[in-house]
Order: structure tokens, then C-alpha cells, then sequence
């Protein structure tokens, strides 16, 4: 028979651990940088989930949106890639095909790859094993 554990032990609001106020989005950095004329590259790192997975659609898409020719997205500093996170690379591939922009992934990462190839994505993708080669053109 398990008892209530007193007040003083049991978790309030202001002893559980603390979570990001602004929806995790300190779990994921994203930085956007011009490589070229009309080349974007996204460079990523972090957890790219549930919680984090809207912040990269929208930072990218609003790169495809921007009248680049080529948007690199760097996922080499990805730890997670979590279901949610393999749904918006779809998308922003379609989003990219849609507007005319090259789309592609420069990534050497074996926790980014293995969800790709598991879920039988790869390929969909345009996928680099350097940036420099994502960037060159073909």
C-alpha cells in the first residue's frame, strides 16, 4: 500500500526541472549564411524533434522563399532526428521543388543517415558528404 508522500516532497511547479519557455528551442541552433550568389547555407545542430522541427521549417523555408537558387541545409551537427523532424525535410524538399530552388543536405552524420535510410528517404535527397560539395555546382 503506497502512501501520499507529504507535501514538502512531492514536485510543485517551482521544483520541476526547468523547461525551455520558448518550446525547446534551445535544444536546436540554426545559422543561416550567404556562400555565393544566390546560394543559402542552414546549418543546423541539436535536436531536431517535435519541439524543434517547426523553428527549422521556418527558418528554411523562408530561405527558399528568398529567391536563393541553392539552399544547403548542414546537418552534420544534428544529434537527434527524431519522425517529426524526417516529415519537415520532405516537406521543405516539396517546398523547394515548388518555388525552383535547389534543395540539397550536406550531411555525414550516422544519427541523421540511419532514420533517412530506415525510413527509406534517402533517395529523395540530394545528400553531400561536405558542405564544399553540396555547394558545388553539378
Amino acid at each position: 500500500m503506497s502512501e501520499t508522500p507529504p507535501a514538502a516532497t512531492r514536485p510543485t511547479p517551482e521544483s520541476a526541472p526547468p523547461r525551455a519557455a520558448d518550446g525547446g528551442e534551445d535544444q536546436i541552433q540554426l545559422d543561416i549564411r550567404t556562400e555565393g550568389p544566390d546560394q543559402v547555407v542552414v546549418t543546423a545542430a541539436g535536436e531536431v524533434d517535435m519541439l524543434t522541427s517547426p523553428r527549422l521549417r521556418a527558418t528554411v523555408l523562408e530561405q527558399l522563399q528568398g529567391g536563393a537558387e541553392l539552399v544547403v541545409l548542414d546537418l552534420d551537427g544534428v544529434t537527434f532526428l527524431g519522425t517529426s523532424g524526417l516529415a519537415v525535410l520532405i516537406e521543405l524538399r516539396e517546398a523547394a521543388h515548388a518555388v525552383g530552388t535547389e534543395f540539397r543536405l550536406a550531411c555525414t552524420a550516422r544519427r541523421v543517415l540511419r532514420p533517412l535510410t530506415i525510413a527509406g528517404l534517402m533517395p529523395l535527397f540530394d545528400i553531400h558528404e561536405t558542405l564544399a560539395a553540396a555547394l558545388a555546382e553539378t
